[in-house]
């Protein structure tokens, strides 16, 4: 479908729209138009991915900037889903404008890989030697013989396995050239142990692991080792085999998702991962994790060299102030302090040695020290100082510009600077009652008693990284403490605002073991995102649980040009959310503190889950508070023998804090499903399952949210972020509290609505969730479908309103529903005349004021009229010039609105660029008909 979206045309990969997402892409095209920052809120299963990719691709091809997109997402399976939605989206567009008189678009008329025959080399002049290093590396590798024998013919094979690919991707470059397709580089960017293609590397289990053992082979100074003398140091091949490469050269045009470009690396013999880094530079659109824009010691290898006019979109970012306070917080164990201090050791025995050995280079890092980091900082950053506030807030723009102080400038001094800074830390975690202090009584502290200053802590972390790059280390993962030892003593000189340093001597109030955590936690979530804000434009940040919509400008310290959140349209009410007060006997039910035990509380809970085994068919997804409560509860369920019952009905799942496990025992539950004996998946809030698994259709019929998922309110870490955000913002402690627990609440019940034709039943099993407080801050689309009816029942109630949803849910789907939950082109533009009337109405009645306003100016200044004759006859004559002016005035005004309505419906209908230019050129650049001001 294509549509014009204020002047815009967009083309939509599917042929219809539903409400919402038309709703959504107007106004993120203003938001855009504004080059301002949006917080938007759209229904849970109502296509935001696409219709967001959608807008902002088009967008993109319409002005020639072409702004480039960040797109960040939580985990590696979203990031899959929206590149797999691009995917679908630009090859739309390519049949689109393959031919775009189709009778569906949507038919696969247009595939590039049949059109290409890479053995037509004479035709196109697709040579082997032609293209460059492709032909070049068949020559070397097959003139040379391998004295093995079978090596040569496999090194042969791999040649030509090469060269074909590149001649495959040439040809298809030529032919896209040929039939005038878009060019468009997407990719996505994850972790080195989801992209690594090394044969043993990849075989690692550990994302550490993997990671060191990646730059132990990677290092600059290994790769040049290596290449002077070949054999004396292990080297990654594929990373050699990039180097031959122009970064522009090294990914071809098109989207590709982490599989595709995995398998392409494999067949070019090249590292996917380094190869999309070195590449950022050049793509559409990057789509990868919230740290890599969020996190500073990330964002300062991978982000630094991103456009300033880039749109960053944060999606599913309803837990986003999380994410950055984790981004600047570091704890502190006392194994951790022992592991240090043994690198400390390693490093100083580095240093004597490469003194004994190589003086020089020690010399020189001294020199470099000398000059000061600006240099460096140019280096790694550019000139734009902009850049160096984006990529590192660690190390502030001013530190910059001095040099390191002299007491860590020589590494001798440095290590002996590390010892006695980790001493002091393991002497402070001796003590047996709970500390907190800020990071100035800290720093005090610590100039007291070890005489060390705050300057040289604040270079620690970057002194670190120069000696271990001078020393040439590998095994990089064993200093990985020292490295978290020394960004602390980075963080908390840095800053005086928005930290708290927290000792804890006991992991729980009840052990009478010490072990003392030292927590460096921050509580201020907008100095992680605030150079997010400062450098890009337009940073769109939308979820379909974000409500209150109100709380993550004042939590983030930013403006909206645009905040919203939007209703959802419904055929039918294929949800049925339902709050369950009390059980069949009436008894209250509750996951307070105080009655979470009560054995009546328990076994009501245990009744709601038998009663809903039997009434819902296929999967049942049930969410507790915390891990704690839901083994407690389970326990206790076993004793009663509910589980027993439960289990007659459906298989009973559980998740757990490890991964793995937790894997498995998804694939177990929907293989349940599947088989149609059904199951039910025990989980917790804000654990994996809730925040990134989807329960389509028969995996998911009914989720029952066991209790209002607080937080642990006695955890002193959360006490700090509660005092700090009533003195620093206003929001009290309760509010933030209820804002917490219902967005994770709404986002475990909306795990089962994953579209309009799907269906299921949202359980909220706790009295509390009845009050006005907690269903305020539901999102809207929840929130419209919660009657008063549905809020206060018992067990038996809700069992009654269940069976009769599903009864009626199993109904074949109403078809033939357009224009109320689902829109075709026809309906768009209905909707389009419907506001063009509406806006002309208000141009009225705007225009007869101003007329009446006009009238009562007259009929005054006649009242007011007398004396003399001559008086009253020039003030008779100004009063005509004016009338003619005001007419003059008033004929202009109305030939400007009727040409700038004229101009509107022509870009609606479908007008041409050239329509909007001379729009423009007679209107202002960027004058938009909603925006003229008649007064």
């Amino acid at each position: 479908m294509k549509l014009y979206i204020d002047g815009l045309p967009v083309l939509f990969p599917y042929p219809k729209i539903y409400p919402e997402q038309y709703a959504y892409m107007t106004d993120l095209k203003r938001a855009l138009d504004a080059q301002g920052h949006c917080v938007l809120e759209m229904p849970s299963g109502t296509g935001k991915t696409v219709s967001l990719l959608s807008l902002i691709v088009s967008y993109q091809k319409y002005h020639p900037a072409g702004r480039k997109l960040i797109y960040c997402s939580r985990t590696v399976p979203e990031i899959e889903k929206a590149l797999a939605e691009l995917k679908r989206l630009m090859e739309y567009r390519a049949r689109y404008y393959f031919d775009p008189d189709a009778e569906d678009p949507n038919d696969p008329v247009l595939k590039l890989p049949d059109w290409v025959d890479p053995d037509e080399d004479d035709k196109d002049g697709l040579s082997d030697g032609g293209g460059g290093s492709g032909g070049d590396s068949v020559r070397s590798m097959s003139e040379d013989p391998d004295p093995e024998g079978e090596g040569s013919n496999a090194a042969a094979e791999r040649a030509r396995k090469k060269a074909r690919f590149r001649k495959t991707r040439k040809a298809k470059g030529k032919w896209a050239s040929k039939l005038k397709l878009e060019p468009f580089l997407a990719v996505g960017l994850s972790s080195r142990k989801n992209l690594c293609v090394h044969p043993e590397v990849s075989r690692e289990r550990r994302g550490k692991v993997v990671d060191a053992r990646c730059r132990d082979m990677t290092n600059a100074w290994v790769c040049s080792k290596g290449r002077e003398e070949p054999g004396s140091v292990e080297l990654c091949t594929y990373h050699e085999e990039l180097g031959k490469l122009q970064p522009g050269e090294m990914l071809p045009q098109g989207v590709w998702t982490l599989e595709e470009i995995k398998e392409m690396a494999k067949e070019e013999g090249i590292c996917p991962y380094f190869a999309i880094r070195r590449s950022l530079a050049f793509v559409d659109v990057i789509i990868y994790s919230f740290h890599y824009l969020l996190d500073p010691k990330v964002a300062d290898q991978v982000s630094k060299e991103m456009s300033k006019d880039a749109i960053v979109v944060f999606d599913e970012a309803h837990n986003i102030d999380n994410v950055c306070i984790e981004s600047l917080s570091i704890d502190l164990t006392r194994p951790m302090l022992d592991s240090a201090f043994r690198s400390i050791n390693q490093l100083a025995d580095k240093v004597d040695e490469v003194k004994r050995t190589d003086a020089s280079k020690l010399q020189d890092e001294y020199a470099k020290l000398v000059e000061g980091l600006q240099a460096q900082a140019d280096a790694r950053n550019g000139v734009d100082g902009a850049e160096s506030i984006m990529t590192n807030p660690v190390l502030p723009d001013d530190l910059l510009s001095e040099a390191i102080p002299g007491n860590i400038r020589r590494a001798e001094h440095f290590v002996a600077f590390l010892r006695r800074f980790v001493e002091y830390l393991k002497t402070r975690m001796r003590v047996l009652h709970v500390v907190a202090e800020t990071p100035a009584s800290f720093l005090q502290h610590l100039k007291d008693i070890t005489y060390i200053e705050r300057k040289p802590l604040r270079f620690c972390a970057e002194r670190l990284r120069m000696l271990v790059s001078t020393l040439e280390l590998t095994r990089l993962d064993e200093y990985a403490s020292l490295q978290k030892v020394a960004a602390f003593a980075t963080l908390v000189a840095a800053y005086d605002k928005g930290f708290l340093l927290i000792l804890e001597p006991f992991e729980t109030e009840n052990a009478t073991v010490p072990n003392p955590i030292f927590h460096f936690t921050c509580l201020d979530a907008s100095l992680a995102i605030a150079p997010v804000f400062e450098r890009f434009s337009s940073v769109v940040i939308t979820s379909g649980t974000i409500s209150p919509l109100d709380m993550y400008p004042k939590m983030l310290k930013f403006e909206t040009v645009v905040q919203e959140s939007y209703a959802m349209t419904l055929t039918r009410s294929c949800f049925l959310p339902m709050v369950i007060t009390r059980g069949s006997d009436q008894v209250s039910i509750s996951s307070r503190f105080e009655v979470r035990n009560d054995p009546a509380v328990v076994r009501n809970y245990g009744n709601i889950l038998i009663e809903f085994a039997k009434a819902v068919p296929d999967g049942i997804v049930a969410f507790f508070p915390s891990y704690l409560y839901m083994e407690s509860i389970v326990a206790a369920w076993h004793d009663m023998g509910i589980l027993e019952e439960a289990w007659k009905y459906k298989l009973i799942f559980i998740e757990t804090p490890d991964a793995p496990e937790t894997s498995i025992a998804l694939e177990n539950f929907r293989r349940a499903c599947d088989n149609g004996r059904g199951a039910i998946l025990l989980s917790v809030a804000r654990g994996k399952v809730s925040e990134g698994i989807d329960f389509d259709h028969n995996y998911g019929r009914a989720v029952i949210m066991f209790g209002v998922p607080y937080q642990y309110t006695e955890s002193r870490i959360l006490k700090a972020r509660l005092e700090f955000l009533r003195d620093n913002f206003r929001i009290r402690e309760n509010d933030f509290l209820t804002f917490d627990a219902m967005r994770h609440a709404a986002q475990c019940v909306g795990r089962v609505l994953r579209g309009k034709t799907d269906y299921g039943l949202m359980v909220f099993a706790d009295k509390r969730f009845a009050k006005a407080d907690k269903r305020q801050k539901l999102p809207k689309w929840i929130a419209q479908q919660i009657s008063d009816t549905h809020t206060n029942l018992s067990t038996d109630m809700a069992l009654v309103e269940a069976k009769l949803f599903m009864r009626t849910m199993g109904q074949p789907f109403p078809e033939g529903k357009n224009g109320v939950s689902l829109w075709d082109l026809s309906d768009v533009e209905a909707r389009q005349a419907k506001e063009r009337e509406h806006f002309e109405r208000l141009m009225q009645m705007d225009l007869e004021q101003e007329q009446q306003r006009h009238g009562a100016n007259v009929g005054t200044a006649g009242e007011k009229g007398g004396g003399g004759g001559a008086d009253k006859a020039g003030r008779e004559d100004d009063m005509l010039l004016d009338d003619e002016d005001d007419e003059a005035d008033d004929e202009w005004l109305i030939a400007r609105v009727e040409e700038a309505e004229r101009i509107h419906s022509e870009r609606l209908k479908g007008g041409t660029a050239h329509i909007v230019e001379d729009y423009d050129a007679e209107f202002g650049d960027g004058a938009d008909l909603f925006e003229l001001d008649l007064d």
